[in-house]
């Protein structure tokens, strides 16, 4: 017996549960009988069925038994209940009957999965295999197929779009009747209809058929069209790859006929074949890949560009390095790679972020400045692209400062910032008080002031005592020592120096990453950075740009960082640069930055292109390249397309990019062709010339025989050289393929030359003067030389020697039959190369089109510039169509044109090209630099200047040099910039009384020029007061004060010469009448501080100085203020001035007290003087002012004066023009405040000085240290014609005056009486002016 074991299995494929049933059969022994298995299984099961929405669908089950078995239908899992109804049933054989689907948007009753369940009472059941039932919509199309066309042997796919449900149902028909498919012409399971390899047969119109699945329907009709043309199936993409990988570069071309592909990298030719695989890439092979495909009717092309990337290998790897405190190291990383790769910097593991004291240099290399001992560690230097990544590590080892043992230097002393810059700074100091040793070295170390990290610079050689410290920054503050080292070691350090570097120029420096990156044949993108210098905010960046060979450069305003330029010339080169402004102005400029936009098609056809009937059987076609301003890249070759008249078959030929001319044979006789030449660059082909029409021959000439004899034969002899000239044979029917002259001294067969049939001039050359040549002249063709003809000349003797260009330029009459004159070369053009040379080109309408010069033509170029307007023509002769001048003056406009000049024909002179020379670097320095102190400010000097001589272009700024040091380098000069072009300079806060040099150079768009020689200036020592009168700020202020005190020192002044006149005796006024008749000369004695006041005596008739000698006392009573050397400026003043004017003329400045020493050795001996008095006397009185100081020590001085006899009477100012001489300025020092009326100094004796006129009595009126203002007693009131004051001379030999010992104790009682008696004096002398 065998009992059945019933295994029941779920699986669940694509989302539908399916139950599998499967009888296993073991046999069992039960018993004595065994038992039959019983027969149960489908015979058939359902299936997916597609139906439509309103027919019928069938889903079938068949079931194979012994006993009959019930047949149920499931629905999603669910048994069907079908009693009642009418739109499904079971049919016998237990398939289900759906007699019509149902099926909307919302309501979809029949669409499901089905299974078939199959049962027998006395066995057991089983379940089919699930089906699902989709229900598709009503047969439409939602897509028509679309008329195209295709290229013979091409392939094409025609669409046609229905619900997806619905494919099955499609099929085509061409031209009505339906398509046999097979494997050129087959269906996509989208239901479109492929045609491959198309042949002329699959033209006509397709449709599309829905049918069986409800109504038929049918698509609308599109008709496809074969095309004789070919084009690429697939065609090669940019890619990049791994070196060492593969690579496949696709280039399928589909077209009848067959085409041949081949390969180019880089316009260099590869390989010949279909698509391109690569092997084992190398960073050799990358580059730009192009697929060239031609046929017998065109030639396409496509390119990609092949990218290799070579994962980052090391070309030199970080060191390990052992390094003391405060120095500098540098762990170099040299990375090669494609891309390029980027490096990363880790130290113990942590990436180095950059800092002022952790610098990427050249993005590569890693340098630590300043080194402190927590820098020890582990550096890596980590490099990756795309490609791969690698590593490598070393060691920092920081070593102590060891010391040998002896005695070590002390500090440096007195060090010093000798020259302070924006970005470096000069120290100096002095020798250790105790070097202990000879050879001493310094190092120098500084740091930010604040920071902890310091960095250490040693000087260059030992016992040298100064450094430059480089690359600080600006505006900030560092703190610097100096430590000395013997051979023990380092010694002591000197104490910290604070110094700030200088503040640098408020514009913006450059911005930094500048980068131009050509987006398309007419767009570059550019980029760049903030800049890293520069007070304030930017506020735009000015972009420039100019076309390279151009002179007009072009700016346009960004905002931002970036900027996309467009509207550029295709295939240009073209230059960059950025500007960035903020409030002060436009900053430093980047350095310019060059690309050249991508080539493109070109966009014009090729010029002037002819067509030339050889023969009967070939055309010869002539062209010149599309203009320069529409190649828009390099052209690589022309493709000629002709065709036999208006035929639509075409022929083409393909040339290289400098063939300017082909001949195409094999043509028929007597046939019309119609021809057209297209240029083709890299990017593909560009417009085609209109199509030009010619005819071949019926039938070609004569050339079964030589040539006739040539009709005619004229020689013009010159001095070096003989001019021949013919006309052809009178036969033209002959074939004629060119000419063979020749030429000898007595015979014509030493020399022959060949030239062609056109040729109807030639220039004999190299011959010699006086002699006797023979000439011949025979045309030639494929059959033979023909008869020649024969001349003779005897060239000219070498007496004449002008006789050859006056020959060219004024040629005798030759009968030679050549009515057209010549005409002048047409379309100069003036290309700009550099700052001196300009390449001249032309073209000549005589000529053919192929400009190709085969007769004895020469050009003549000639040029000038207008500056200076009378400059003079310079000529240059060639025989081609361009000519170089060089030579020339940068940036400077020149004229050029052109003649051209043919045996003896000339032709005027062409239109006028014009070219401005590039601008170049300045190459004169600027010329007469001076340095001059500026007045009341020695620590400031001026530097003057004038713009060099050879400025080669438009100065923007110059720079200053200066520096204590002649022989300094010139990176450790201090930099003053000045911008634009002003020609003076103010240079502050300098160090007085030292030596500075001086040098300046010119800046223009292209660069420095040459610095100007070094000019020395030594600052003053001292501060020296150097104002005028009206100087200050407030004048009036000043003219009240000045007013103020003069008027008190007038009365303090005549009180005091009162007082002593009191105290004369008889003796004196003796001496003192007879030494008026003495005219001898007064000795000036000792200094300055011996000078009195004078007395004042009033007569009837004058008014007189009286001369006093010093007192004799040792210790005089005098006040605390000193009384120094005094001096005033004589300068002449007209009684009849205006008080103010001569207010402003009595004082002329002041000088250094040095300069009086000798002032007062230059003047005469007999001054004259001025005293202009006021009618109303004074108003203020001496009780009124303090007598403590005043009065004694006026009492003091006016007693004890010595000085010279003065003679004081008018004299006008011509006293000064007679005399011709301007006395200096005299510094004036702050005196007493009763020494203000004060007579000038009188010269040592023997020095001769004639009528110099006095001015009116100038007035101390302030006792500052730096400025001195003075007045004249004219200036208190009205002014009234000056009475004459005589001082008489005093001999060397007069004794002293004895003054009364308490002369400065008066008594108040005395004092009135004194005042009163002085107050009738003045009234006095009140009457005496006004008579």
């Amino acid at each position: 017996h065998h009992a059945p074991i019933f295994l029941l299995k779920l699986v669940h494929p694509e989302g539908a549960w399916l139950f599998c049933l499967t009888c296993l059969f073991f046999p069992v022994l039960s018993g004595p009988a065994s038992r039959q298995f019983s027969t149960f299984s489908f015979s058939v099961e359902p299936s997916d069925t597609l139906a439509v929405r309103g027919s019928p669908a069938l889903l079938n089950c068949s079931v194979y038994s012994d006993i009959p078995a019930k047949v149920r239908w499931k629905k999603d899992g669910t048994f069907l209940s079908l009693a009642s109804d009418d739109r499904r049933q079971i049919l016998p054989d237990g398939s289900l009957l759906i007699s019509s689907v149902m099926h909307s948007k919302h309501n979809k009753p029949d669409e499901g999965i089905y299974q078939c369940i199959a049962s027998i009472d006395s066995l057991g059941m089983i379940i089919s295999r699930s089906a699902r039932l989709s229900v598709a919509g009503m047969p439409r199309f939602s897509g028509q197929p679309e008329a195209s066309s295709v290229f013979l042997g091409d392939s094409q796919v025609l669409s046609c779009e229905v619900n997806p449900d619905l494919v099955a149902f499609i099929r085509w028909e061409h031209d009505k009747e339906p398509v046999l498919l097979d494997q050129r012409v087959f269906t996509l399971p989208s239901g479109a209809l492929v045609i491959s390899n198309a042949t002329e047969e699959d033209a006509g119109l397709y449709r599309c058929v829905l049918e069986n699945a409800g109504p038929t329907k049918t698509s609308e009709e599109a008709e496809l069209t074969i095309l004789p043309e070919f084009k690429f199936l697939k065609q090669p993409g940019p890619v990049s790859r791994v070196a060492g990988d593969s690579v496949l570069l696709p280039c399928v071309v589909t077209g009848y006929p067959a085409a041949y592909v081949r390969w180019m990298l880089d316009d260099q030719p590869v390989l010949g074949g279909g698509s391109l695989q690569i092997f084992n890439l190398t960073e050799e092979d990358a580059g730009m890949y192009r697929c060239l495909a031609e046929n017998m009717n065109d030639s396409i092309e496509a390119q990609a560009e092949l990218t290799v990337q070579v994962p980052p290998q090391f070309l030199k790897r970080p060191v390990s390095t052992f390094a003391h405190e405060a120095t500098d190291i540098v762990f170099e990383c040299e990375v090669t790679g494609s891309p390029a790769p980027t490096i990363k910097w880790v130290k113990n593991g942590d990436s180095v972020i950059p800092s002022d004291y952790f610098r990427i240099m050249k993005e590569q290399n890693l340098q630590v400045q300043g080194l402190v001992k927590s820098d020890e560690g582990f550096y890596q230097c980590l490099a990756e692209n795309e490609a791969g990544n690698i590593q490598a590590t070393a060691q920092l080892v920081i070593l102590d400062q060891g010391s040998g043992g002896g005695p070590t230097p002390s500090a440096p002393r007195d060090v010093v910032a000798s020259l302070v810059s924006t970005r470096f700074i000069k120290l100096t100091w002095r020798l250790p008080l105790e070097p202990h040793g000879d050879d001493i070295s310094y190092s120098v170390y500084y740091s930010l002031e604040g920071a902890k990290r310091e960095r250490r610079v040693n000087t260059s050689r030992p016992g040298e005592m100064q450094v430059t410290i480089q690359n600080l920054k600006p505006d900030t503050k560092y703190a610097f020592r100096v430590v000395a080292h013997n051979k023990h070691g380092p010694g002591e350090s000197s104490t910290l120096l604070k110094v700030a570097t200088q503040a640098e120029v408020q514009v913006p420096g450059p911005a930094p990453n500048f980068q131009a990156v050509v987006v398309s044949p007419s767009s570059v993108s550019l980029s760049w950075d903030k800049p890293l210098t520069g007070n304030g905010e930017i506020q735009s960046y000015k972009l420039y740009y100019m076309e390279k060979g151009l002179d007009n450069e072009k700016d346009v305003e960004v905002s931002g960082l970036s900027y996309t330029m467009t509207g550029l010339k295709k295939f240009t080169d073209y230059s960059f640069r950025v500007v960035a402004y903020n409030k002060h102005g436009p900053g430093v400029s980047t350095e310019d930055v060059s690309v050249r936009t991508y080539s493109d098609v070109p966009g014009a056809p090729p010029q002037n292109m002819t067509v030339e009937v050889l023969n009967s059987k070939s055309l010869m076609i002539r062209w010149q390249p599309p203009p320069p301003d529409a190649q828009n890249g390099e052209v690589t070759g022309y493709k000629i397309r002709y065709r036999k008249g208006a035929r639509k078959s075409e022929v083409s030929e393909i040339t290289a990019g400098n063939q300017l001319s082909q001949l195409i044979d094999g043509l028929q006789r007597g046939t019309e062709y119609t021809v057209r030449v297209s240029a083709i660059t890299v990017n593909g082909t560009g417009p085609a010339t209109d199509w030009t029409t010619a005819e071949t021959f019926e039938s070609d000439l004569d050339e079964s025989r030589v040539p006739d004899v040539p009709g005619s034969l004229h020689v013009r002899p010159l001095v070096n050289s003989i001019v021949v000239s013919w006309s052809p044979p009178e036969n033209q029917d002959i074939v004629v393929r060119g000419y063979i002259i020749g030429y000898g001294i007595g015979s014509p067969h030493a020399q022959t030359i060949k030239v062609d049939y056109k040729q109807r001039y030639y220039s004999i050359e190299n011959l010699d003067p006086s002699s006797h040549y023979v000439i011949t002249l025979k045309a030639f063709n494929n059959v033979g030389e023909g008869i020649p003809v024969y001349e003779s000349a005897i060239t000219r003797p070498q007496s004449d020697p002008d006789v050859d260009l006056y020959e060219l330029f004024h040629p005798p009459y030759t009968p030679v039959p050549d009515p057209i004159p010549m005409m002048p070369p047409v379309g100069v053009q003036a290309s700009v190369l550099s700052h001196d040379t300009i390449k001249v080109t032309w073209a000549d309408n005589s000529l053919p089109k192929n400009q190709k010069i085969t007769d004895a033509r020469y050009y003549t170029v000639r040029w000038k510039t207008n500056i200076p307007a009378n400059t003079k023509y310079k000529t240059a002769n060639t025989t081609t169509l361009s000519h170089m001048v060089t030579g020339l003056k940068p940036n400077t406009l020149y004229e050029f044109s052109v003649m051209v000049t043919k045996g003896r024909k000339t032709s005027t002179w062409s239109m006028t090209a014009h070219g401005t020379t590039f601008e170049a670097t300045p190459s004169s320095a600027p010329k007469d630099v001076t340095v001059v102190s500026k007045e009341t400010r020695p620590r400031t000097i001026i530097v003057n200047w004038q713009p060099p001589s050879e400025a080669n272009g438009k100065i923007t700024g110059y720079i200053i040099y200066y520096s204590t040091d002649v022989n300094a380098e010139v990176h450790d000069w201090v930099i003053e910039p000045v911008v634009g072009n002003r020609l003076t300079h103010q240079i502050q806060d300098l160090t007085l009384d030292t030596t500075y040099y001086f040098k300046i150079q010119a800046r223009n768009s292209k660069g420095m020029g040459p610095m100007s020689e070094a000019v020395h200036f030594r600052t003053p020592k001292g501060i020296h007061s150097k104002g005028v009168i009206g100087s200050g700020d407030n004048h009036i202020l000043v003219i009240v004060i000045i007013v103020s005190v003069g008027a008190f020192t007038i009365i303090v002044v005549v009180v005091g010469a009162f007082l002593c006149t009191r105290r004369t005796s008889s003796q004196q006024k003796k001496k003192r009448a007879a030494s008026k008749s003495t005219n001898g000369s007064h000795k000036y004695k000792g200094n300055s501080k011996d000078l009195k006041p004078p007395d004042l005596w009033i007569h009837h008739e004058r008014l007189e100085l009286k001369p006093i000698d010093k007192s004799p006392e040792p210790n005089p009573v005098m006040t605390d203020t000193p009384i120094p050397r005094t001096s005033q400026d004589i300068t002449p003043v007209d009684g009849t001035m205006d008080p103010m004017l001569q207010r402003r003329n009595s004082y002329r400045g002041h000088e250094s007290e040095d300069s009086m020493s000798t002032l007062a050795g230059r003047r005469g001996m007999r001054p004259k003087m001025m005293m202009p008095f006021d009618a109303q006397p004074p108003q203020q009185s001496v009780r009124n002012t303090p007598s403590t100081d005043l009065l004694p020590a006026s009492a003091q001085q006016s007693c004890t004066t010595d000085h010279s006899e003065t003679d004081v009477s008018y004299h006008s100012s011509a006293a000064e023009e007679e005399s011709g001489y301007n006395p200096p300025t005299a510094h004036v020092r702050p005196t007493h405040p009763l020494k203000s009326f004060a007579v000038p100094a009188v010269p040592p004796h023997g020095t001769p000085y004639e009528g110099v006129a006095l001015p009116s009595t100038p007035l101390l009126s302030q006792t500052g240290p730096h400025s001195v203002k003075t007045a004249s007693i004219g200036t208190l009131g009205r002014t009234r014609t000056p009475m004459p004051v005589i001082v008489p001379n005093v001999s060397d030999g007069q004794e002293s005056i004895k003054i009364h010992e308490d002369e400065g104790n008066y008594e108040t009682d005395e004092l009135s009486e004194e005042m009163a008696h002085l107050e009738g004096l003045m009234k006095d002398l009140n009457a005496i002016t006004t008579a």
